[in-house]
């Protein structure tokens, strides 16, 4: 009988583990493919950055784009720090960090990269930060009225980026 106590237990062990596994992989994946929508998004804006620049340019009468391209700037701003902060959850996920140097994903008790040889620094057990985009669904969006649209930004923690780099110096890691 005590076979069977042993046995059990140790299935019931093997089971905890494997549902542990199949749900760190499968958040991963739901932030991977947000990423995913997000770089899409992203990319979107960027051609409507540059159809507005272009009409603007072909125009007899130039029209101040600075209100436009600021609010478009600043929906890229957003996305990209949920970008890094999801980027930040895989790699929690998977205890991994980047490597300050050359962004290669490396285990997080590390000393130097196996990749760049750069040394580490220590790492301080900080949770990431998730960053929740909440859109007034009452207020209807006109041409006119685009300029006066509202976004919240809810962040768990102050959004910071490494090194004090901006948003445009972030590297993904399949770009």
């Amino acid at each position: 009988m005590e076979i069977f106590n042993k046995l059990g237990k140790k299935a019931s062990e093997a089971y905890k583990v494997t549902a542990d596994k199949t749900g760190k992989l499968a958040k991963e994946a739901k932030l991977r493919m947000k990423i995913a929508d997000l770089k899409s998004q992203i990319s979107d804006i960027y051609k409507e950055i540059g159809k507005k620049v272009y009409e603007n340019h072909v125009r007899e009468e130039k029209v101040d784009l600075e209100k436009e391209l600021e609010e478009e700037c600043t929906k890229i701003d957003v996305m990209s720090a949920e970008i890094e902060s999801n980027l930040k959850q895989c790699l929690e996920l998977k205890d991994k960090r980047k490597c300050e140097k050359c962004f290669a994903e490396i285990d997080k008790d590390v000393k130097f990269c196996p990749e760049c040889g750069a040394k580490q620094e220590e790492v301080e057990e900080t949770q990431a930060k998730e960053v929740e985009i909440v859109e007034d669904k009452n207020e209807e969006c006109s041409d006119d009225n685009c300029e006066d649209l509202k976004k919240t930004v809810e962040v768990e923690s102050d959004v910071k980026l490494e090194d004090d780099k901006t948003v445009e110096e972030i590297k993904y890691g399949d770009e």
